[in-house]
């Protein structure tokens, strides 16, 4: 399967994407995205709020021990880390259902680093930090349902910020 070490992951170049996950309540949701920012070579993953953290039982059930090969680190307030990010070159988005956001298939990605802000299960990306962002983007769906869980948005989400990341990049 040609699988990398945690030593050679570490050390490999990652896409210039990192991951705000801000009250997410659950921890499967959180050990999911654990585990689809190793396969996608995701920089690193910013939990804050009620966001838990590793080492935890029920994380590591879905991570499969992605919790040791991808960056992270705990930030109590979202939005101080946004503020930060932002005077820090990066570029803010929003993964939210929201007016005036843009398509994920059809958004313009450079090289620019981005921040992703991935919201909590019920109440989405909170106001405070929607008024920071620089874009919003929104995965279109065409069933019944309005909705995804949050770790399967953030695959998607992920898989086509790579796609658009690394094509750019050859």
């Amino acid at each position: 399967m040609n699988r990398l070490s945690v030593q050679e992951f570490k050390k490999i170049a990652k896409i210039p994407l990192v991951l705000i996950l801000d009250n997410i309540r659950s921890q499967h949701n959180i050990g999911a995205v654990f585990r689809t920012s190793d396969a996608f070579l995701v920089q690193k993953m910013y939990l804050c709020g009620i966001t838990a953290t590793p080492p935890n039982r029920d994380i590591h059930k879905t991570a499969l021990g992605a919790t040791e090969s991808v960056d992270w680190e705990y930030r109590e307030n979202a939005e101080e880390l946004v503020k930060q990010l932002k005077s820090e070159g990066y570029k803010i988005v929003a993964l939210e259902q929201a007016q005036n956001a843009t398509v994920l298939e059809h958004s313009i990605i450079d090289k620019t680093a981005l921040a992703l802000i991935l919201g909590n299960e019920v109440n989405g990306v909170q106001d405070t930090l929607m008024e920071l962002v620089d874009e919003c983007l929104e995965i279109p769906q065409y069933g019944t349902k309005h909705s995804l869980n949050v770790s399967v948005s953030a695959g998607i989400a992920i898989y086509e910020l790579y796609k658009k990341m690394t094509i750019q990049a050859h």
